[in-house]
């Protein structure tokens, strides 16, 4: 592997980086809420860009349960609003291999970020369940926040300017390889994750001892 320059920032991806999630488990949880049928909820969200346009802060937790009960025409008996959204957000489970490697570049004192394409309420129900997503990461660089998603070009920006740094000190690693060449494309060193032990190779590579 390549070696490359010490980066003097780490930003992580949240979902399937730090935490891994399931929306089939989101769409299952929702219908039975709902009491719809689960790909129903699936084309509604998704098809829809409901959850896009509450990732980009375009619209409120309140709209979206407006827009979700109006897209499915639930006129009467409408779902609980707070059990629709926990139903919506408890699709998370920590990633087991990436917490240790988080823990150690911690505790060695590297300044660490999270980056990621998320609405209001994801970011709150991870945040309480496991307070090292505060804790660990100095900045949290959040889509529903900042007004755009990855790969937008304005939300890396964003990012190196709450980091305090050049974008080329920043080394960011992301599931998707669209989000890692946007970041690439702004200046950033990115990096595809696959799995932990990779993370540590790439970290290596940049002479990160995990």
């Amino acid at each position: 592997m390549t070696i490359k320059n010490m980066p003097t920032f780490l930003y992580f991806d949240l979902g399937k980086v730090l935490v891994d999630f399931s929306t089939d488990r989101m769409c299952q949880q929702m219908g039975a809420v709902a009491d719809v049928d689960p790909e129903e909820v699936r084309g509604t969200i998704f098809h829809f860009q409901l959850q896009w346009e509450l990732e980009r802060g375009r619209i409120t937790p309140e709209e979206f349960y407006a827009g979700f009960c109006r897209r499915l025409e639930i006129t009467k008996n409408r779902p609980d609003f707070d059990a629709l959204l926990q139903a919506a957000s408890d699709i998370f489970w920590l990633n087991e291999g990436t917490a240790p490697i988080i823990e150690r570049l911690r505790q060695a004192g590297h300044r660490l970020g999270v980056l990621s394409n998320t609405c209001v309420n994801h970011w709150e129900h991870c945040i309480e369940r496991w307070p090292f997503l505060n804790e660990a990461f100095e900045q949290h660089a959040l889509s529903y926040q900042i007004g755009f998603s990855k790969p937008e070009a304005p939300i890396y920006r964003a990012a190196a300017e709450m980091a305090g740094v050049d974008p080329s000190q920043i080394f960011f690693i992301d599931d998707l390889p669209d989000n890692v060449e946007g970041a690439k494309a702004a200046g950033f060193d990115a990096a595809l994750y696959t799995s932990a032990d990779e993370l540590t190779e790439q970290l290596r590579a940049r002479g990160i001892a995990v």
